[in-house]
């Protein structure tokens, strides 16, 4: 096999290596499977790969041929991508949301984004483990652990290695593919980004399709991008954004501008960002300076930070138990007859019959959910959802960005990722440097409605001033 060096490289500069002949993707593939060989599979690797597509080095053929032939299908045309464990491939790979009970459950059909891949030419070359049901499973369960793939581990050390997306995470940060897909209900593409120095991008509900993708919360759910790179990830956000009619979130969201229309180098002047104080007091010393030094380069390259106000939504919300139940049995409905469970009571009850594998960690939240009663009817889900929507945006994200007209607001890591969630808005991290122990630090940026554009133009204007990102060691 012909040795190509992949570390750190980016999805332009792979078309323009496979444009010349440089390489070809057939060899990317072997080459991606040879780094997972030696530093994912491997005795203490980082575990985040749960298995390989068996096309992969087939469709890597085709896409050559097409290449050969002057077919080129787009800017992914011949990349290998990976997926997240709970996004449908109707391939020779298996959907678990990291679980036993689904250990041999086969998707009939791709999920929305998948079909938009493969038409611009990704190759799926594998799927990664990931927090247990998207880290909605049990309290004491750790990030990145799953009965099914065990523990995903930070490839910088002995960090956390941040949920749910953490296998996502874990892989890309390890060069493991060129780039990846995670999903987030609630901070699972932030969090793992920030703890492995990537740029993530958790989108507005509605921007990207959940057909095909175990939910948690249809309210909050949403696939995104998880790259090295601000660039690779507007390329990848680009290809997955787009109208599916059988996800009703996404037929009135505004047509997708071109993403990388807005990479600019100098995307923060005259950019206004919103700072919580507050915020800073959740963080310890060393990441706190960290972020004041993120403030000088934002001062530094034209931003003007604003002093605001973020409130802080204390109260419980009955939303994601309710949305739950009625998600997973509505997706288990098409799923296969001799899967041993296809209701969230089955599951429940499976894995009581199981528990030495099955829960380590116990399914305290599982059993949460099955106490609603999957209708989305309750008095509690309805009072909580309508709560949640004037907290986050109406009184929330909306009132701040309008009173002191600002373009987005900065957090620490992926705090305030709750109020973004909950009220289905985008936000963006991207690296922000290393603690003095090497653990990554990102910095989150999150805008109104559908402010993906302005998000990228900032976190682009962010990485380049600064260029924090380093591979891990």
């Amino acid at each position: 096999m012909r040795k190509f060096k992949i570390e750190e490289i980016s999805i332009s500069s792979l078309q323009a290596d496979l444009a010349s002949g440089k390489v070809s993707s057939v060899t990317l593939v072997q080459t991606y499977l040879e780094r997972i060989a030696k530093r994912d599979s491997c005795k203490d690797g980082t575990n985040s790969v749960l298995e390989i597509n068996p096309d992969a080095l087939f469709l890597a053929e085709q896409m050559d041929k097409e290449r050969k032939d002057h077919s080129l299908r787009g800017e992914l045309h011949g990349i290998p991508i990976l997926l997240k464990d709970n996004i449908n491939t109707a391939d020779g790979m298996h959907t678990s949301a990291g679980t036993l009970v689904l250990a041999n459950h086969y998707a009939k059909s791709d999920a929305f984004i998948v079909k938009k891949l493969r038409d611009a030419g990704a190759i799926i070359l594998c799927k990664v483990n990931m927090t247990e049901w998207a880290n909605f499973m049990s309290d004491p369960m750790p990030n990145g652990f799953s009965s099914r793939g065990g523990q995903v581990r930070n490839p910088y050390g002995s960090f956390d290695v941040g949920g749910s997306s953490s296998g996502t995470g874990a892989a890309i940060a390890n060069n493991l593919a060129a780039a990846g897909i995670g999903t987030e209900t609630s901070g699972s593409i932030l969090s793992p980004a920030s703890s492995n120095s990537l740029v993530g991008i958790k989108p507005t509900v509605g921007l990207v399709s959940r057909t095909g993708i175990i939910p948690i919360a249809h309210s909050q759910d949403t696939a995104g991008p998880m790259t090295r790179t601000v660039r690779d990830a507007a390329i990848l956000l680009q290809v997955i954004a787009g109208s599916d009619a059988l996800d009703p979130a996404t037929l009135s969201a505004p047509h997708a501008p071109d993403y990388t229309d807005f990479l600019k180098d100098k995307g923060l002047k005259s950019k206004r960002l919103g700072i919580d104080g507050r915020t800073l007091e959740c963080i310890d010393q060393d990441r706190r300076e960290l972020m004041e030094r993120a403030f000088a380069v934002l001062r530094e390259q034209g931003a003007e930070l604003i002093d605001v106000y973020v409130p802080e939504i204390t109260r419980d919300s009955s939303v994601l138990f309710h949305e739950f139940k009625h998600g997973v049995n509505r997706y288990l409905q098409s799923a296969e007859s001799y899967l041993p469970a296809h209701t969230l009571k089955e599951i429940i009850n499976w894995n009581r019959m199981h528990t030495d594998n099955a829960l380590p960690y116990g399914q305290d939240l599982l059993e949460a959910a099955e106490k609603t009663d999957g209708t989305l009817k309750q008095s509690d889900y309805l009072a909580d959802r309508l709560a949640d929507i004037h907290e986050s945006q109406t009184e929330g994200i909306d009132k701040i960005m309008k009173e002191s007209a600002l373009d987005a607001i900065v957090f620490p890591s992926y705090h305030g990722c709750d109020i973004a969630a909950k009220a289905g808005y985008p936000s963006i991290t991207v690296p922000a440097g290393y603690t003095k122990t090497g653990e990554p630090f990102g910095i989150t940026f999150t805008a109104g409605a559908f402010e993906e554009s302005t998000l990228i133009e900032i976190g682009c204007g962010y990485e380049s001033a600064t260029k924090h990102r380093i591979a891990p060691n």
